[in-house]
């Protein structure tokens, strides 16, 4: 476990599993210490099943390949399947990744693909900063097949999640879910969406949401631990998931690069799809996130 640091955050970082962000801490203005990641007591990251916690990479793909497919309308091949549903979240966060450089504050992982039953051959590279004023995770994603092939990716942060945490973002549309959540189409959104008024995010069902004309910034403030935490993402990354179960004490808000579905779903393809990069073409993107009193 690599241990990073400065100013008042602090990050764990487990390389083998993942490369995972485990904890994100920042010690407040009053001496308290806020975890910014949801990271229960005793669990280790593993790559058996994806960690429900922290926060790590999705690649060379974000979300979902139903039945293992990946089509982007040229290139049309199945990869290993990881999920009942198929596909889920790519393979960075079951692969280990290499610590090219670390100091105190700082780490750049580096996962690379040389094999496998599927064209995908690639490099992804994970940058790790912590600064005074948060943490920035920066990914990049180089095609290394020797042909043209759809990519995407994202990152997928847990936050926790009181009964009286609020979300605020704003978005132009939405994936319409059916079942399992496949999408049967797309919508627009009145007003930025359902949290644009920053309501209480509440778990008493599921919630889940992939939304499309996200402008990179969301808000989630918990009066009760006097905590707000700012995410930020680049242009690249304007894709959000929003999710969580029903009853859950943590809520999902995932930067990624193409709505949920794109790598098998002509319907998403259609509104947001995967890039085609030709070989030694790269993806890049990036996620910040920071703390304040409230």
């Amino acid at each position: 476990m690599l241990s990073l640091a400065a100013g008042p955050y602090a990050a764990h970082i487990s390389p083998e599993a993942g490369g995972i962000v485990a904890a994100l801490e920042w010690r407040g203005p009053d001496g308290k210490l806020h975890a910014l990641l949801h990271a229960p007591a005793g669990l280790l990251p593993s790559t058996a099943a994806p960690n429900k916690f922290g926060a790590w990479a999705m690649l060379p793909f974000a979300n979902r390949a139903f039945d293992s497919l990946v089509d982007d309308g040229e290139n049309r091949f199945t990869v290993p399947a990881n999920d009942p549903s198929g596909t889920i979240h790519g393979f960075g966060w079951q692969a280990a990744w290499e610590v090219e450089r670390q100091d105190r504050g700082h780490t750049v992982l580096v996962h690379r693909r040389s094999a496998g039953p599927d064209p995908y051959r690639y490099q992804a590279r994970q940058e790790i900063r912590l600064d005074e004023n948060g943490m920035t995770v920066f990914l990049s994603l180089r095609n290394e097949a020797d042909r043209a092939l759809p990519f995407g990716m994202g990152l997928h942060p847990w936050f926790p999640c009181a009964p009286d945490t609020r979300l605020g973002m704003t978005a132009s549309g939405a994936l319409v879910f059916g079942e399992k959540f496949r999408a049967t189409g797309t919508q627009m959104l009145a007003a930025g969406g359902p949290y644009a008024g920053k309501p209480v995010f509440a778990t008493g069902a599921e919630t889940a949401w992939s939304f499309l004309g996200w402008d990179g910034a969301a808000r989630i403030e918990t009066p009760s631990s006097g905590l707000a935490i700012a995410i930020t993402a680049s242009e690249s990354l304007r894709c959000p998931v929003v999710w969580a179960p029903a009853g859950a004490n943590f809520l999902c808000v995932e930067p990624q690069s193409h709505a949920a579905g794109a790598p098998s779903e002509a319907v998403v393809r259609a509104a947001s799809p995967l890039r085609r990069l030709e070989p030694g073409e790269a993806l890049e993107g990036w996620m910040r996130i920071s703390a304040e009193a409230l």
